[in-house]
């Protein structure tokens, strides 16, 4: 039986949800839909995207992320290159395992080349999300593939950290753990006892990267503003916004739980970085910034 974590209130675990992650396919259809576009317009690439949604889905999904949220799909997209581009940079600066929290959908241990032959890809996620992506990934490539280790854990009821050494992980390596779209979700004591975790058991040169609300573009909604809104849609899934950096600010966050050298990178920036040319007149939805660490 799974022991419990002591430290949190059982009381504030999130009971709503129920099945497979419904902003795990939203994700995967915004990529999808993104992914269509011609190679000089795209912001991100993934050609597995669609098999995660459906055509049915994908023109809902647009439909209704234009009406209700503006520039959502186009801040999400941003977010997939970014952390795109941190991962293979990574695995070509002596990465040797990648620990993708909350994996939902993501498919970069299959589409980003850096990867295979010498990196190691653990994909931590609920069982339900899981089992559909294991399906959906034995469908697309007639098997598992051998460099990634499924990992299945509820964040808020079990210790992911022992889930994740039972598994094959090794606490000595080099390691980038990739929290995209996840710690908003989830309470603070459980994003404490995992930021712990990798602070405690993770090889020198060891990094997280993760998205968290910052300061606000001048086309976008306040980030508070942006958060409820959002936050209203997605508890309607199952999966109510719980987290947001305290008013320290990110680096202090961060700072006082053992990492240092702390990189933010804000909405401006990335609209500086990809959004030029065709793509210049974009809008962003929020203020969501981006965020790369080193343990100690």
């Amino acid at each position: 039986m799974e022991r419990s974590d002591p430290t949190r209130d059982p009381g504030k675990t999130n009971r709503t949800r129920a099945g497979p992650s419904r902003t795990a396919e939203g994700v995967a259809a915004f990529r999808a839909a993104e992914s269509m576009l011609t190679e000089d317009e795209r912001i991100c690439y993934d050609p597995y995207a669609i098999r995660f949604t459906s055509p049915a889905r994908l023109g809902g999904v647009a439909a209704h992320s234009e009406k209700s949220f503006p520039g959502l799909r186009n801040t999400i997209v941003a977010r997939v290159r970014y952390f795109d581009d941190t991962v293979r940079a990574a695995a070509s600066d002596g990465l040797e395992q990648l620990v993708i929290m909350g994996a939902g959908y993501d498919t970069r241990a299959y589409r980003i080349d850096e990867l295979k032959g010498c990196v190691r890809v653990f994909e931590i996620d609920r069982p339900d999300t899981q089992q559909i992506k294991k399906e959906k990934i034995r469908e697309i490539f007639s098997g598992l593939p051998d460099h990634v280790v499924y990992v299945a854990v509820d964040f808020e009821t079990q210790e992911f950290g022992r889930r994740l050494l039972e598994s094959g992980y090794s606490p000595v390596k080099k390691t980038l753990f990739v929290m995209e779209g996840l710690i908003m979700y989830l309470p603070l004591p459980a994003i404490d006892a995992m930021l712990s975790f990798i602070v405690n058991s993770s090889g020198k040169g060891s990094a997280i990267l993760f998205d968290c609300s910052g300061s606000s573009g001048s086309d976008a909604p306040s980030p508070t503003d942006a958060r409820k809104n959002l936050g209203e849609h997605t508890a309607r899934g199952g999966e109510p916004i719980r987290f947001a950096i305290p008013p320290e600010g990110v680096e202090a966050f961060l700072v006082q739980r053992g990492f240092s050298r702390v990189l933010t990178v804000t909405s401006e920036e990335y609209r500086r970085i990809y959004f030029h040319g065709k793509n210049k007149d974009r809008k962003l939805y929020g203020s969501l910034s981006f965020t790369y660490a080193v343990v100690g």
